[in-house]
């Protein structure tokens, strides 16, 4: 009876081996990526594609905290993938360095940064480089308030101001490229890192003004209208379009965005098969969540690297 009674045991333990043994297998067929919110449409998209491919034998989790947050969580090894609406910054590369991790930047995408307003903003529909400079550079906090001390011939009426928050790689990028410095801005203004949000807000302000990705403002031009921008080199005004950002005309709000990838998490068969998937098939999904595809021999020539 006592054999009997081990050999039961024997199997249980067995059993609960393999049960345990599958809880792992399952728990290493999660990809986590974090990070932007103006990149997280496209990866979102490659990754139910992804999930649905491989039946949804593999889980890919796709989390917002900002570039510089994801940067954060990338740099401790705590993420396979972070998304990125700027290129890794040196501090971050050191912080990376110093954990040992090592990474891979594919740019994925191009996006125009858009400034938008309230439909019934029929004053600021075009706009100067110097003009936003004018309005976001820390200078104008607490002296430029009103429409009208940016050009006379607006309305005697306050501005309200939203944007990314300053762990966003649209802020670092938008502050550059507007007053000049990155994360230099003034800090009375509505921030949010969640782009629909920010949509929301200047669909209810006739006053407002806000900046996001295009991808966000593709999806509402029935809420907000995108601002025409001079950046004072003689085109004039431009919108934000397929065409302005091939052509190079919209600048200097036209920017790439990335993926970094951890080569130690590319060694897993899963997030190396995601990543290939990534760049078979960012050509159609791009456009498909309104952002700007590359040359398809730019994402042949990656996928070339990272396979290697």
């Amino acid at each position: 009876m006592l054999q009997i009674h081990t050999t039961k045991l024997l199997k249980i333990h067995i059993l609960l081996l393999g049960i345990g043994g599958a809880c792992n297998a399952s728990a290493q067929s999660i990809i986590n990526i974090d990070g932007s919110s103006t990149v997280y449409p496209i990866t979102q998209a490659v990754a139910d594609q992804f999930q649905a491919a491989k039946k949804n034998a593999v889980t890919v989790a796709v989390n917002i905290s900002g570039s510089g947050g994801g940067f954060r969580k990338f740099c401790r090894g705590e993420i396979d993938i972070v998304n990125a609406s700027r290129p890794i910054l040196k501090n971050e590369m050191k912080n990376c360095q110093d954990s040992g991790v090592q990474y891979m930047e594919i740019p994925v995408a191009f996006d125009a940064l858009t400034v938008v307003i309230h439909p019934d903003n029929t004053w600021s529909t075009s706009m100067t480089v110097a003009e936003l400079k004018k309005i976001w550079e820390p200078a104008a906090q607490g002296s430029i308030t009103q429409w009208n001390q940016i050009n006379p011939a607006w309305p005697a009426e306050t501005i309200k101001l939203y944007g990314a928050d300053r762990d966003s790689g649209t802020y670092d990028y938008f502050t550059e490229a507007i007053v000049g410095k990155v994360k230099s801005s003034r800090s009375d203004f509505v921030k949010s890192e969640n782009d629909n949000v920010l949509v929301t807000s200047v669909a209810g302000d006739k006053y407002g003004l806000g900046f996001l990705g295009f991808a966000y403002y593709g999806e509402n031009q029935s809420k907000v209208n995108a601002v025409a921008i001079d950046n004072g080199k003689g085109k004039g005004a431009i919108l934000p379009s397929a065409d302005t950002v091939e052509d190079g005309s919209y600048q200097p709000l036209s920017r790439p965005v990335f993926i970094y990838v951890s080569m130690k998490s590319a060694e897993k068969r899963e997030v190396k098969e995601f990543v290939e998937f990534y760049l078979k098939n960012a050509l159609l999904l791009v456009k498909e969540v309104n952002f700007f595809p590359l040359p398809p021999r730019a994402y042949s020539t990656m996928l070339e690297h990272f396979s290697k």
